[in-house]
This record gives structure tokens, sequence and C-alpha cells, in this order.
């Protein structure tokens, strides 16, 4: 059985929550149970994360790729534009990342343009919303 982790970053456990206009009204239990609902249908077991915290999405970095996972979804949050170090944590794992973002980032302020983690990572999908992770969980499934 295939395995994909997905690690969400700071304030996602908030949707439903926040900024409807920029992430939707679903909120993370349900993105959550969507995903669930979608691997299972391919087979596929997930390994969910979310941190508020950077050192406590690093050392899941870590700890995912010492137990040898090798597919990964990725949404950063805020720290996509200011986080070297998860950049570098990812850079240095064994696991084929996608980075996914719910809102267009290139439709929002102008910091949010520049992503630190999407050049080690295999793709980046952003603005659509959950669908974003969908994709992800798609490809990453697809290509072995």
């Amino acid at each position: 059985m295939k395995t994909v982790a997905i690690l969400n970053g700071p304030n996602l456990h908030r949707l439903g929550k926040r900024e409807e206009d920029h992430y939707g009204s679903f909120t993370f239990e349900e993105l959550l149970a969507r995903l669930q609902e979608a691997a299972a249908a391919k087979g596929a077991a997930l390994l969910p994360f979310q941190s508020n915290h950077e050192g406590d999405l690093i050392e899941k970095i870590h700890a995912w790729s010492d137990d040898g996972i090798t597919r990964g979804i990725i949404n950063p949050g805020g720290l996509t534009h200011t986080s070297v170090s998860l950049r570098d944590a990812i850079a240095a794992s064994s696991i084929r990342f996608v980075e996914v973002h719910l809102s267009h980032l290139h439709q929002r302020e102008e910091f949010r343009h520049h992503s630190l983690t999407a050049p080690v990572c295999a793709g980046q999908i952003s603005g659509l919303g959950a669908e974003s992770y969908l994709l992800a969980l798609d490809y990453l499934l697809r290509e072995g």
C-alpha cells in the first residue's frame, strides 16, 4: 500500500474560521476527510500532520524520511516565504513533496509571490482550494 504524508504548517488548522475569501469555508477536518476518502479509493494511506511550530514540522520530515516515507504533500503556510530551515529539511529528506496552497499566491501580497520551499519540491499547485491537495495526491500516487 502506498503511503502519502501530508504536512500542514501554521494556521491551517483554522480553516473555516479565517479569511474565507482566500481559503474557503471548509474546515481542516473536512479537508482531511476528503483526502482520506480519495486516498482510500486509490488503495493508499495518509499520514497527516499539522503544527504551528517550524521545529515540529522539520522533525516530522526527518522522522518520516527515516521511516522510509517517499511521497508527501506540504502546505508550509506562511513558512513558505520565510523558512530556510524547512527548505533544507525538505531537500535533505527522501520524500518527494508537492507543495500546495489553497489560495493563489500570485494574486495576493507581493511577499507571498516567492517560495523558498518550492524549488526543492517536485512541483507546486496553488489557487485551486481543496482541489490543490487532491491533484497533488493523484500525482504522487500515479508517479510511484
